[in-house]
């Protein structure tokens, strides 16, 4: 599936989704270009999410896509995802390694060079950098910059995935900086029209 890591990275949050729902929201998504979505649910128990998350990873399928399911790893188990994404405070990547099928994608948040490299030998296969520009939908991000991603992209052989506040104005610098996706929130799934976002974001890769 590592081949499949590149492009447009939607995050799907229902605190930032404005009131809509997660499949339409994903389905739009996919419509305009994304090539994976995440189910990112920080506030509802993980038996409320496990029907969602289904849902998510039967359309993902269906179109071609890789759904992942953030910090909970029995979540993307139950619900057959393709992946999980973890950070540096949830389960270590060499834990998960050990719990989940060898074809499972496993991302890792990082915020320099020797995070992504730890996450790389404990058996990730993307990593994420981040975060990059200011952003409203996560408060204990730690900044990083184009040349954090620099870094990250000449210290790993993974795919790196650059995350936090990337927006039409501010994506074609971090795909200069050497990212292979780009992660999206409010991006898209805030914006007015899903699907043309996205279609916006996604057409900045070649």
């Amino acid at each position: 599936m590592r081949d499949q890591l590149r492009g447009l990275y939607v995050i799907i949050d229902p605190a930032v989704a404005r009131g809509r729902d997660e499949f339409d929201v994903a389905r739009e998504a996919l419509e305009g270009g994304a090539r994976l979505i995440q189910l990112r649910d920080k506030t509802r128990e993980k038996g409320l999410q496990l029907p969602v998350a289904e849902a998510l990873q039967a359309l993902c399928r269906e179109r071609g896509a890789l759904f992942i399911v953030n910090d909970h790893v029995d979540l993307a188990l139950a619900a057959g995802a393709d992946g999980v994404h973890v950070g540096q405070k949830d389960l270590p990547v060499a834990v998960v390694r050990k719990l989940v099928r060898r074809q499972m994608v496993i991302g890792c948040s990082t915020n320099n060079a020797e995070e992504a490299r730890r996450a790389e030998a404990d058996g990730a296969d993307y990593v994420s950098v981040g975060r990059l520009f200011p952003t409203g939908s996560k408060d204990d991000t730690r900044p990083a910059t184009a040349e954090t991603l620099w870094a990250v992209k000449a210290a790993v052989s993974l795919p790196v995935c650059a995350i936090g506040g990337i927006n039409e104005a501010n994506i074609d610098d971090v795909l200069a900086a050497g990212a292979d996706m780009a992660a999206v929130i409010a991006a898209v799934i805030a914006a007015p029209d899903v699907r043309e976002a996205a279609r916006r974001l996604a057409g900045r890769f070649a």
